[in-house]
């Protein structure tokens, strides 16, 4: 009586923390939400000195009580599994623990105060919270269509790292180390500069030659920019790619991205 009282303990519980498609799970996903939102921005005004002055007590209410929450959370998502390992490893264990972990190692280590700022490894954690039944659709199309496109991608940036060293090795040519393009790799970190649009403008050219060819890269720039972005659009408008998946996890293996109608995880075979 007493070990089913317990399975059915750690049912709800895997169901509050690890699923948004119940009420509790979703209220769940939105507190753990507005908690990371509010870490982050306590993280940024700490970092203002006159802020910090002034109201770094109240500051350090708020991170306990967040740090308060997240313990919590990760001892609970350690007990609502049946393999507390794998998840303690897992990607996202390993980002929890980091997320809950600053607070103690400033009162521990006091002089270690710079590592507070793993504080801002929280902000990964929204990637989770994603998995809300109103977004899951729509980020599971996402994922869907950048991998489907990871391979065009790659052959994409791959070429275009051949042309900035082709057309970095002919700035150098061209402009020499009396224009500030004193090796090649610098010419290269020039053209992707350049190419990229943003113009830092601490290499510049001189010659009529290369500020002719430094404005063909600039028009070169604004087409590359667009292919990465037409690629995975095509992907993710194609009418193949509504994905039927809810946010359950396996309680057993915590596999997740399970379809609508299953009853059974596909990794595992255990019941959902």
């Amino acid at each position: 009586m007493e070990v089913t009282r317990i399975e059915r303990i750690r049912k709800k519980l895997h169901e509050i923390i690890y699923e948004a498609d119940t009420p509790f799970g979703k209220l769940f996903d939105v507190i753990l939400l507005l908690l990371i939102i509010v870490s982050i921005i306590s993280v940024m005004l700490e970092s203002v000195a006159s802020i910090r002055f002034l109201y770094g007590t109240e500051l350090a209410i708020i991170e306990w009580i967040i740090t308060g929450f997240f313990t919590l959370e990760y001892i609970g998502r350690i007990i609502a599994v049946k393999r507390p390992l794998k998840y303690i490893f897992s990607f996202y264990g390993i980002i929890d623990l980091l997320a809950t972990l600053p607070a103690y190692i400033d009162l521990l280590f006091p002089g270690w105060h710079f590592l507070v700022s793993l504080r801002a490894v929280r902000l990964l954690r929204v990637f989770r919270i994603l998995k809300l039944a109103h977004f899951v659709g729509a980020s599971n199309q996402l994922v869907v269509a950048l991998k489907k496109s990871r391979l065009k991608i790659a052959v994409f940036l791959f070429s275009v790292i051949v042309l900035c060293i082709i057309l970095g090795t002919i700035m150098y040519m061209i402009e020499g180390p009396e224009h500030g393009f004193t090796s090649i790799p610098m010419s290269i970190y020039w053209t992707i500069v350049t190419l990229t649009t943003v113009g830092f403008g601490d290499i510049t050219p001189a010659t009529p030659f290369g500020q002719f060819v430094s404005m063909i890269i600039m028009i070169l720039g604004y087409g590359i920019i667009a292919v990465p972005t037409g690629l995975v659009t095509a992907e993710f408008m194609s009418k193949d790619r509504k994905v039927h998946e809810n946010t359950q996890v396996c309680p057993n293996c915590s596999a997740d991205h399970h379809r609508d109608d299953a009853k059974f995880c596909y990794h595992c075979g255990h019941t959902l």
